[in-house]
């Protein structure tokens, strides 16, 4: 299975509807494909300027190392000078802090969800219940 734009079109939307039940600050959703390539962005009215770069470097360091966010995060703390080689291997673009979960279809990595604009656990949580939503494996760690 291919993530397809109908799902990740579903998944973003659902993004939305699960930050406005948790009652969320307005958020900005990623969501790519296992290569990478950018299917969705939704950017909530009242969301910051860099919020956009910060959600696609969620999720894409999620693809890029085949590990959720929350994973690179810890790695990050006990290895720093390895995130640190692997972010100046993304041209800068990787952000090791959770939000970013990998979406898998039996055990395949398909693509990602990177939201950002409340706290790292809170757009964590809202992504695995997205891609979980719709059937998927969310994998956030």
């Amino acid at each position: 299975m291919e993530l397809d734009l109908t799902t990740a079109r579903r998944i973003a939307d659902d993004c939305l509807s699960i930050a406005a039940e948790m009652g969320l600050k307005p958020i900005t959703v990623a969501v790519i494909d296992a290569a990478g390539n950018l299917k969705v962005l939704l950017r909530q009215d009242g969301t910051s300027t860099l919020r956009p770069e910060i959600a696609q470097g969620k999720a894409k360091g999620a693809v890029a190392l085949g590990l959720g966010s929350r994973t690179i995060f810890e790695r990050a703390k006990e290895q720093p000078y390895f995130i640190q080689s692997m972010n100046a291997l993304a041209g800068g673009k990787l952000v090791p802090v959770p939000g970013g979960v990998l979406i898998r279809h039996e055990g395949r990595i398909i693509g990602a969800v990177g939201i950002t604009g409340d706290s790292s656990d809170n757009d964590e949580t809202c992504a695995k219940r997205a891609i979980e939503a719709a059937g998927l494996v969310a994998d956030g760690g």
